[in-house]
């Protein structure tokens, strides 16, 4: 572990603060249509980043128009977005970490590759004010496939790179922040994470 204590905590969304609708979303709708699941999400993966929708050069009826021409499938654009979004469900356990970060005196933070859905799901469910800020890509345009994001990241908060703590499930990402200087842990479950806050000190 780093001799420096984090002060400030970054959490992604889909995969560690929630389930992963996204994912889960794409695979139903491939099941829907016959289609493989893996390939699916891998064409619709390309397609929203390559649109430009998870960077806010886009929207969500152009990133659909493509995916439908790309793959065949059907569906209005409300329905299909709603497979992804139903899915999309807070884990209180972790709702409740960033709680007891931000008691300890951590800034929490929410850094995510996500659309303009992710404004959508805090209508729904409330969780922004969980966090001193949050960061999505739709609105920083420019996301965590880029190493200089995790720099620009650490300059705006006045934060030194290695008082970073990061948390996501992908392991790009998570190379990425770790060449920057960054604390990282690859989210795989809830409590492998408490225990990983365990050892750097900040759980009981």
């Amino acid at each position: 572990m780093s001799a420096s204590p984090p002060q400030a905590a970054f959490f992604d969304y889909g995969g560690v603060l929630a389930e992963e609708g996204y994912h889960e979303g794409l695979l139903a709708i491939a099941a829907r249509h016959g289609l493989d699941g893996a390939s699916f999400f891998e064409t619709a993966t390309e397609i929203i980043y390559d649109c430009g929708f998870v960077t806010g050069q886009s929207d969500e009826h152009r990133f659909w128009q493509l995916v439908r021409e790309r793959t065949g499938i059907a569906g209005s654009d409300a329905a299909l977005t709603n497979e992804i979004l139903s899915r999309f469900v807070l884990r209180p356990q972790m709702v409740a970490a960033v709680r007891r970060l931000r008691q300890q005196g951590l800034r929490v933070y929410i850094l995510s590759d996500q659309t303009d859905w992710l404004e959508r799901l805090d209508r729904r469910d409330h969780f922004f004010g969980e966090f001193d800020q949050v960061f999505n890509s739709f609105r920083l345009g420019k996301t965590k496939r880029e190493s200089s994001l995790f720099s620009d990241m650490t300059s705006q908060l006045g934060l030194m790179p290695p008082t970073a703590y990061f948390i996501d499930d992908n392991p790009g990402h998570i190379d990425r922040a770790r060449a920057q200087g960054w604390q990282a842990h690859r989210f795989v479950d809830t409590e492998t994470f408490l225990a990983d806050l365990q050892q750097r000190r900040l759980w009981p």
